[in-house]
């Protein structure tokens, strides 16, 4: 919590206001597969939230950066935010008919990684979707940094990230029926480090009814 609560109070918007191409793309499914009512946890100052309610959907937001929510609520009101850590949800008790996740489950440890998941799981309807997004190995800062985990490095202290393997990223996903995966390549610009581009990968998958 103090390191991204310190990241948004000397950043401020330090990923820009244009949201990720993985929520358009995200979007664009959500509408063919008509869903309405999405989560969005670690939404970060709601650059990709924005985008949704713009569409008109109802969402629902948790990040555990006060500063980061101050800031989203002023040019996203229509998002209703929750303050806390992902690993505590539910906040409320809504089931969800989506999920987008962008760049959140690859900076916790494995047990974090199956309990966030896990926590996801059951704030989701059934014949719901989860959208996810996460570093992949094809990272440049893949390897890069102390060796925590199999393919997870801290390359920043006190930040471990999960670099994700087609394979390694399915089988987190096993409970559910996975429709699509692919990388996509998302430029951001990091305020002073300048742009960058990541590699990333996403999954879509969809809970089935057992």
């Amino acid at each position: 919590m103090e390191y991204w609560e310190k990241r948004f109070v000397d950043g401020g918007r330090i990923w820009g206001i244009k949201p990720s191409k993985t929520a358009y793309y995200a979007l664009e499914l959500f509408k063919k597969h008509d869903l309405n009512k999405v989560l969005v946890p670690g939404a970060g100052y709601g650059r990709n939230t924005k985008l949704f309610t713009d569409a008109y959907l109802d969402v629902v937001a948790i990040e555990i950066s006060e500063s980061a929510i101050s800031i989203a609520r002023m040019f996203n009101p229509k998002t209703k935010y929750f303050h806390g850590s992902v690993l505590n949800m539910p906040f409320s008790n809504n089931k969800y008919e989506g999920i987008y996740c962008h760049n959140l489950l690859h900076l916790f440890l494995k047990d974090d990684r199956i309990l966030f998941l896990k926590k996801c799981y059951e704030q989701l309807k059934y014949d719901g979707y989860v959208f996810f997004v996460v570093f992949s190995d094809k990272e440049s800062s893949f390897g890069k940094g102390k060796q925590i985990e199999e393919n997870t490095f801290e390359s920043k202290p006190w930040r471990p990230t999960h670099y994700f393997i087609e394979s390694d990223l399915k089988e987190y996903f096993k409970d559910y029926s996975v429709i699509e995966t692919g990388i996509i390549e998302d430029s951001e610009n990091h305020g002073e480090l300048g742009p960058h581009t990541h590699v990333l990968r996403y999954i879509f998958a969809k809970k089935e009814k057992k």
